[in-house]
Parts: C-alpha cells; structure tokens; sequence
C-alpha cells in the first residue's frame, strides 16, 4: 500500500538511509547519529512522497520530484519532467514489492497530471535497477558519467 508519511516511519526511514545495501549505489550510507539529529519527525511530507507501507510497517518509499534542470539528461527542452526515485529496506527486496509500488506511483501520477512523461535515472552497474525499469516500461535516452559512474537514463511515456 502507498501512503503519507507518518512519524511512525522514522526509524525505518533513518534505518533506509543509513543502509549499507541500499546505499550501495547511491554514494554510501548516511551517518546514522546524522540522521537521528536531523531526521524530521514525520520524514517525507510533501506532494509525491509515499511510503510503501507492508502489514503497518514501512518497508520503502516512492519520490516522484521534478528532474533538476542542471541535472544531466532531459526529455523536454525545459527539464523538469516527473522523476520516479526508490528505496527498499534490503529485507524487502526480491519480492516484487518495487515492482508493484513503482507501478501504483505512476498510475497516481498519471491520473493527477496526465500526458506528464516521466523519467528514471540509476547506475548502470545497479543490475536490479536496470531491470526494474525495463519492466516498468522506461526507455534507454542516453548514459553519461555523473557521481564516479555510468548512469542510465530512460523514459517513460504516458500510455
């Protein structure tokens, strides 16, 4: 199930963050005391954060942001377009919960903004990744050098 964050979610969100599986590719863990000095109360609150919620337990979360104008890899001659972010705790990977969650995020996102292309950006190396975006439909735009390694950036049109 998709949800709002509640405070409830914190130590799992700070648990996800300080993950050294989960961080693997993207640039290591967090500090753990860091994260308990800053982490909000309820962390994520704000338009197309959603927790992946298992039984009444947080086990991931979903981001759709708009894509950092600066950012290398674009669709629209003007950036922004929608970006679709995850990240499962490890013990919920395997499972096809990503899957899932990613799917029901942009069913959500098309019914709020439909046409709105969206894209998905994650080291080539991030074998899972690759595949999970080609499942969700993503297409290959271009691959470029950022944070130390190949990135892969796709697409995916409204259907």
């Amino acid at each position: 199930m998709l949800r709002e964050s509640e405070a409830r979610d914190r130590a799992a969100f700070i648990d996800l963050l300080a993950s050294p599986e989960v961080g693997t590719y993207l640039g290591g863990p967090r500090p753990r005391d860091e994260l308990e000095r800053t982490a909000p109360e309820v962390p994520g609150q704000r338009p197309g954060f959603f927790v992946v919620d298992l039984g009444g337990a947080m086990i991931g979360m979903i981001t759709l942001d708009r894509r950092d104008a600066e950012s290398p890899g674009h669709v629209r001659p003007e950036a922004g377009e929608a970006e679709l972010g995850y990240m499962f705790l490890p013990q919920a990977w395997g499972c096809g919960y990503a899957a899932e969650a990613c799917a029901a995020a942009l069913g959500w996102l098309a019914g709020a903004l439909p046409g709105e292309p969206v894209v998905l950006c994650t080291q080539t190396a991030n074998e899972r990744a690759m595949r999970l975006a080609a499942k969700l439909g993503f297409t290959e735009m271009e691959r470029f050098e950022q944070y130390g390694a190949e990135q892969w950036f796709g697409a995916r049109r409204p259907h």
